[in-house]
Parts: C-alpha cells; structure tokens; sequence
C-alpha cells in the first residue's frame, strides 16, 4: 500500500509539471491535460513494456490515469496563483522523478531482475517522462544539462539496492533512497551546484 500511494504521488508531481510546461507554450485545455497525462504515464509505460511487465501498470489499475488527469485539471485552474511556477516544476519534477526511480528499481527486483539492472530500470524509468515532455514541448532535456539531474536518481537507487542487499528486511531502505535522491536534487536546485569543471566535456568546435 505505501508502494502504492508513492507511485500515485509520483505520478500526480509529475502530471503538475506537465501542466507548467504546456501552460507557457499557449496549449488549449485537451493540449494540456494530455501532456500532464503522457508526462506521468510515461516512464512506468516504457518500464513495463522494457521488464515485459503485463498489463502495463495504467492498464491494469486504471487509477493511475485518473489520478494524473485529476492532478492536471487541478494543476491548470491553479497555476495561476503560484507566483515562480519554474521553480514549482523544478521541485515536482524532482519529486516525481525521484519517486519513480525508487519504484521502479524495487518493481524490477520484485520480478526477479539483478541489481544493476533494477538500478538501471530505476534511472530510466524516473527520467523517461520529463524527457518526453521537454522534447514535446520543444526545450531541452533537463537531463542534457550540466547540473545534477540524473545523478541523484542514480545515486539514490544505488543506495536503495544496497541497503536491501545489506539488510533485506528493513522497513525503511527505500526512504533512504529516496531522501538521498531528492535531497541532492534539491539541493543542486537550491543552491546550483553543477559538476566540477574538469568532468565537464570543452569542445573545441
């Protein structure tokens, strides 16, 4: 059940962002909604379809696509009020992204997969959906940015896989992960840290 509700949260932060991100290139309402959708249902649908995973999660519990049209509808009437929406779609974002590196790396455990590849999975799953967005709404990628964005989710699952490793009876392994992922988003976010300068590739083009 806690599984259960964190993904809805992922999948509600993320649906917000794509709200935010539509809302500043002048889409009607269906535009917008169906982008929060895609946004939130992305990631776990290339996941499932990436694990074979049948029926693909929105699919099976279609609670997930009315918890993503519900956060959009709300996101849309409400935008209005927030006076930095970037900064509201960074921190969703995060959030969303986080938890769903999370649930997906413990996903692809429960099915049986290694490690390294629920790492992976976690990776992939949590950054498919802003990805997508960001090329729908024709920006770049947060990912192709030189500040940390896929490193804390990777971290995170790390730390999450090795924890369940470790001590595969403890409660609260993927919180650890979690706050390790989010909290070094957030802080990249709040106080712009980026990668050294020597680990920055300088063409000379």
């Amino acid at each position: 059940m806690i599984i259960y509700l964190i993904g809805m949260m992922g999948i509600a932060a993320f649906s917000v962002t794509g709200v935010v991100a539509a809302g500043k290139k002048d889409m009607d309402l269906f535009s917008i909604i169906l982008l929060g959708v895609v946004t939130a249902l992305g990631g776990g649908t290339i996941r499932d379809i990436l694990m074979d995973a049948n029926p693909i999660f929105w699919i099976g519990d279609e609670t997930y696509l009315w918890v993503s049209v519900a956060a959009a509808l709300i996101a849309f009437f409400f935008i209005r009020f927030v006076s930095n929406t970037y900064t509201l779609f960074l921190y969703a974002d995060s959030f969303g992204m986080c938890l769903f590196t999370i649930t997906a790396a413990e996903k692809a455990l429960s099915l049986g997969f290694s490690y390294p590849v629920a790492v992976l999975m976690g990776l992939t799953t949590g950054i498919a959906g802003g990805m997508i967005r960001d090329i729908l709404t024709g920006k770049m990628p947060l990912l192709l940015g030189r500040e940390f964005y896929a490193t804390p989710a990777l971290l995170g699952a790390s730390l999450f896989c090795l924890l369940l490793h470790l001590a595969p009876d403890h409660a609260l392994n993927r919180y650890y992960g979690l706050a390790l992922a989010f909290g070094l988003r957030c802080a990249s976010i709040h106080w712009d840290l980026y990668y050294p300068r020597f680990l920055l590739y300088k063409g000379n083009a």
